[in-house]
């Protein structure tokens, strides 16, 4: 695994925080600083938002069953890696709970070509979460099964878990099948990656992978939202005046990332690989070079392609 010990002495140890990490008296984050899952507790029901990989999936049982809760739904935000390949494992332990995705995150999970990477993903993360402390219990994906019959998400979803409704709304930018997750009653959002990666105290890497006009849109939307709380998929929540701050460098980094790309005239290769270069360090090392390596060149590609087809600035 190359370039683990270049920036391992800038990765956080698993487990040198506490899991669960209460949010509120109905909210709680699972999982580790890496990968976060969050449970939301209804008076009638509960709901897993995310799901990980499966390295974790034997931590957040364990956390679930110090909670003394077992989870009514399981909700994918989108069908990445490192947000699915959990799900195997806590469909095993949970056999009951009802899976939620967006239409289109079935056949994109269970498309051949996306199987293989997907596994192979698992397989990385799992060791690389081990090269730092945390063991995994049980082996890495060899598949990736997914449930024939599922909750899809449309336009007005919405799971009622008993005086906390969840409302689920699709939206683009990020990846196919992404959706957010509203939770008024406790003034939370689950935005999982469509605000970008975050780098805590140190900014965003804008995530814009299926369509850079999407993304802003839905950004708009999320700040349009006023959440309290604002949950990642990756190194944690915000809450308070650090939300805001989130929407302000979020927003940024986008625009900054599509103007770099639309007014650099250099070949797409090899800007591309510079933005891996200077992007590919402390957490983002949790994913193969190969991985950030097309995030990167995804970047390039998405804001190119909106110049050609909007002919403007991109700012919206």
């Amino acid at each position: 695994m190359t370039n683990i010990t270049r920036f391992a002495t800038k990765m956080i140890p698993v487990g040198k925080e506490d899991y669960p990490v209460a949010l509120t008296d109905n909210l709680w984050t699972l999982g580790n600083y890496y990968f976060n899952l969050y449970l939301v507790q209804g008076k009638n029901a509960s709901a897993i938002i995310e799901v990980g990989i499966s390295a974790v999936v034997d931590s957040v049982i364990m956390q679930l069953e110090l909670l003394n809760i077992s989870p009514s739904y399981l909700i994918i935000t989108h069908p990445h890696a490192d947000h699915v390949t959990g799900l195997k494992g806590l469909m095993e332990r949970y056999p009951d709970a009802r899976v939620v995705a967006s239409q289109g995150a079935k056949e994109f999970i269970r498309h051949p070509k996306s199987m293989e990477i997907m596994a192979k993903e698992d397989i990385f993360m799992s060791e690389r979460l081990a090269s730092i402390g945390f063991n995994p219990a049980r082996h890495p994906l060899s598949e990736l099964p997914f449930p024939e019959h599922h909750l899809v998400v449309n336009d007005d979803f919405e799971i009622d878990l008993g005086e906390i409704v969840l409302h689920c709304k699709n939206v683009r930018g990020h990846a196919p099948g992404s959706i957010l997750i509203h939770v008024p009653a406790i003034g939370a959002l689950m935005v999982s990656d469509s605000m970008g990666f975050h780098y805590p105290g140190r900014g965003f890497l804008p995530l814009f992978l299926t369509d850079y006009r999407g993304y802003m849109e839905t950004l708009d939307y999320i700040i349009s939202l006023k959440p309290e709380i604002l949950c990642f998929g990756h190194q944690g929540a915000l809450t308070g005046s650090n939300v805001d701050n989130a929407f302000k460098v979020s927003r940024q980094a986008a625009l900054n990332m599509f103007s770099r790309v639309t007014t650099e005239r250099r070949n797409a290769d090899d800007l591309s690989e510079e933005i891996f270069k200077q992007c590919y360090k402390d957490e983002f090392t949790m994913y193969t070079e190969n991985n950030i390596r097309r995030v990167a060149q995804l970047l390039v590609r998405r804001a190119r392609e909106c110049l050609r087809n909007s002919g403007n600035s991109g700012d919206t």
